[in-house]
Formats: structure tokens, sequence, C-alpha cells
């Protein structure tokens, strides 16, 4: 029988943030969508001058995009669903880092190797993907320099950025933690950071799911739905 490449575990939370950062995307852009402009500091108003603005019809007509109509107002489930999902995402990112650090999945199976750091690897790992080169069944069933950093990066910067940008805006964790808004600048100023980590997220999905699809998707996916793939020495 097939080795284990994916432990339960790693399954279970994986699919779990899966499920959450879809709901956290599609009712984060109905939230944004209801004032899609941004802003650096503690305040952001129709009257102010945003950083930037997305160039989409908002769902409320106080609001000026330059569009003669406005959007159907969902911003009330959205908000409802994009809080419930935040806490999940938490949770479940929370007991997959315990698990990591516990049982040496992040040493084991992410820490990258001397030889993963050095250049001649990391640029071979960079543009063998854009050469649509497949990897073999040894390169898959294991990742190289650049996965591994960037899994990290994603894990360890990105995804406590988005929640601690997230719970910034929330008057009753400002409140309760001042400084946690003040060192992102403001409540608008973690709003805008939020966004952007976000979208910084997005490109990870994107990657990550063109990654899948050159490995081969169903082998993949099936490792991560059963936690076997056909390699007798993969492990997770």
């Amino acid at each position: 029988m097939p080795a284990p490449r994916h432990s339960l575990l790693v399954r279970a939370t994986h699919w779990i943030t899966t499920i959450c950062f879809f709901a956290l995307l599609v009712t984060g852009i109905e939230i944004v969508i209801s004032h899609p402009r941004f802003y650096w500091g503690e305040t952001g108003t129709v009257m102010q001058t945003p950083l930037f603005q997305l160039h989409i019809p908002a769902s409320r007509r106080t609001v000026p995009t330059g569009y003669g109509y406005v959007l159907p107002d969902q911003n009330g489930w959205s908000r409802a669903l994009h809080f419930e999902a935040a806490w999940i995402l938490v949770l479940a990112g929370l007991l997959y880092v315990i698990y990591g650090l516990v049982t040496g999945h992040f040493r084991r199976d992410l820490a990258p190797r001397k030889a993963h750091l050095a250049w001649r690897s990391l640029l071979a790992s960079f543009a063998r993907p854009l050469r649509w080169q497949r990897p073999g069944e040894a390169e898959a069933s294991s990742y190289n320099g650049l996965q591994r950093l960037t899994y990290l990066f994603v894990i360890f910067l990105l995804f406590p950025l988005v929640i601690w940008s997230g719970l910034a805006m929330s008057l009753g964790f400002a409140s309760a933690f001042p400084w946690s808004v003040t060192l992102l600048g403001g409540r608008q100023s973690a709003r805008t950071i939020h966004f952007l980590v976000t979208l910084a997220l997005v490109v990870f999905l994107l990657t990550h799911l063109l990654m899948i699809c050159l490995a081969g998707f169903w082998p993949r996916t099936s490792a991560m739905i059963t936690g076997r793939t056909g390699v007798r020495k993969e492990r997770s």
C-alpha cells in the first residue's frame, strides 16, 4: 500500500481552510463593494481623497464611484458570514500550526535545506513551471526550495497578517488592544493592508492550483483527500 503523503489532520485543516477562504473571499468582495475606496490612517470618508479605489459601482449611493447606478446591498449577511468563517479559519490554522510544531511537520517537510537555497536550485524551481515542464514523480512527492519558502511565507506571514489586520478593524478588538491598530497605522490602514494581503493570497491560490495541474491534478487532489498517492516513499 502506498505510504501516506498527508496526515488526516493536515488534510482536514487544508479543506476547512479552503472552504473558509472561499467564503471569506466571496463575502469580502460584497463588503468591499459597499465602499470600494481605500485610505491610509485612522479615518476614511467620502470627503477624503482615497489612497486608491476600485473602479467598480458601489452598493451605496453615498459612495462616489462615477457610475449612475448602485449594486444590490449584500453587506449585512456578508459581514455575518465573514466573521463566522474567519473564526473557523483561525481555529483551523492554530490547530495546524500546533500540529506542525509538535510533530516536526514544518521542520521535516517545509524547512528548506541548504541545497534548496542555492540560487541555481531556486532559479530552476522558478523556471520549470514557466516552461510547463512537469516534475517527475520523485520531485512531485516533495517540495522544492521555492515551494517551501512560499508555504512558510504564507503560513507564518500572510495568514497572520490578514488575521491581524482583520481583527484591527473590529471596534471591540481595537478597544481591548489599541496597540494592534496603532502598529498598522490606523483602522483604515488596517483595512487597506487586509485588502492587499488578500490579493497576495489570491495570487498564491492561483499559483498553487497551477502547480497542482502541472504535477497532476487528480493524483495531487486524491492525495489531499485520501492521504495517499501511487508513490510509496511519500510522507507528510
